[in-house]
């Protein structure tokens, strides 16, 4: 891995992108990673990442990375929807 990532910031550095660009492109693929690996939980994803949530809130809107594009499909429906367990039920009375 160490080998790629030599490779590819010198292949940034003979392409004149300036460290700040590079810095910000590789901080967005990560959170990014980490994001998709966790369905755009940011509670999750800022767990792994070892930083606090709301650090992590604004670093994605400093990104702007729509995490709104991940989390589709993963919604749960309304409680009202929901069947209801046999434990569950059992539990209440």
């Amino acid at each position: 891995m160490k080998d790629q990532l030599e490779a590819l910031v010198l292949q940034m550095y003979r392409s004149n992108i300036l460290y700040a660009e590079g810095v910000r492109e590789f901080k967005k693929r990560f959170i990014l990673t980490v994001l998709e690996e966790n369905k755009g939980n940011q509670c999750r994803a800022a767990r792994e990442l070892g930083m606090h949530r709301n650090t992590l809130s604004r670093t994605i809107n400093e990104l702007r990375i729509d995490v709104r594009q991940l989390r589709e499909g993963e919604k749960r429906p309304p409680r009202s929807a929901r069947p209801v367990s046999l434990d569950k039920k059992n539990a209440i009375r």
